[in-house]
């Protein structure tokens, strides 16, 4: 049985699960890139470079093969909210977020040797008021800690989002209707069965 085409450039286990929920073949191969923020870089370009980076990383390790790199990154006023370094700074970033509009920005990349295709969406996010117990209630059950903006939509989190506007899954970590569209531009295709 031949290789799949595709390689995944990310840790992500929610991007893994979203390819194998559509049954695109592939293979995980996580790369390490500097993903600190550039002066003066705004947080979509930020989000591109990143998802760019992290695929022609992968695409130096997998000259053959497809590779895709993604990065979500979760925006108020202007600012990124990162993933938290400690259940003191998830708490902040909630109480942050508590009753208010985000954005979620996701940038995708699909690269093979010289060639890249890239992608963003972006999408709209109202969360609920949030009492400091409910927050730390929801920081005790580990899920913020390894998540931009500290909180999961497809977890435990989604009780706190109120509304979106845009795309469920790009909040996730992976607009997988982009994700086929590179896969069509870079000539993969997708077949639903």
């Amino acid at each position: 049985m031949s290789e799949p085409e595709l390689v995944l450039a990310s840790r992500s286990p929610r991007r893994h699960q979203l390819l194998n929920m559509l049954r695109i073949a592939h293979v995980v191969d996580p790369v390490a890139i500097d993903e600190r923020v550039m002066s003066g870089e705004a947080p979509p370009r930020f989000a591109q470079r990143t998802a760019r980076e992290k695929a022609q990383a992968g695409s130096a390790r997998h000259p053959e093969r497809w590779v895709l790199g993604a990065d979500t990154v979760v925006v108020l006023d202007g600012a990124i909210l990162g993933k938290p370094r400690s259940s003191l700074e998830a708490e902040g970033m909630l109480a942050e977020l508590a009753g208010v509009r985000h954005e979620v920005v996701t940038a995708i990349a699909l690269a093979r040797g010289d060639t890249v295709h890239e992608a963003r969406d972006v999408t709209a996010v109202w969360m609920g008021a949030m009492t400091p117990e409910r927050i730390r209630a929801y920081v005790q059950t580990g899920e913020p800690m390894d998540k931009a903006g500290s909180y999961g939509i497809q977890g435990f989190g989604s009780i706190l989002v109120e509304r979106i506007e845009g795309d469920y899954f790009s909040v996730m970590g992976l607009p997988v209707r982009l994700v086929v569209e590179l896969m069509h531009r870079a000539g993969l295709g997708y077949q639903f069965t």
